[in-house]
């Protein structure tokens, strides 16, 4: 374990709150950053992906830089315009 994992691992066990907020933090980086890596997978620009999507750039930025409460219908839309299917699991 690298000295940031140690760090943040430590820091979860004695701040609660610390470790509410980075569980919550990591899975919403986690959900940009699959859209993003499906969106270059298809070898699109978030431009190219905008246009699709008939929507601006900067919207496609915010969308995979902060996934925090993305709808479920913006991700079906996402997921439509890169000719992929959208799965959701509770487990």
């Amino acid at each position: 374990m690298n000295d940031l994992k140690k760090y943040v691992e430590k820091r979860k066990q004695h701040d609660p709150e610390f470790a509410k907020d980075y569980d919550s933090g990591y899975e919403n980086f986690k959900i940009g950053e699959v859209l993003k890596q499906a969106r270059l997978e298809q070898g699109l620009t978030q431009e190219e992906l905008a246009v699709r999507l008939h929507t601006k750039k900067t919207a496609i930025s915010r969308i995979e830089n902060h996934a925090e409460d993305i709808r479920l219908s913006t991700l079906e839309k996402y997921a439509q315009a890169l000719d992929k299917e959208l799965h959701v699991a509770i487990k």
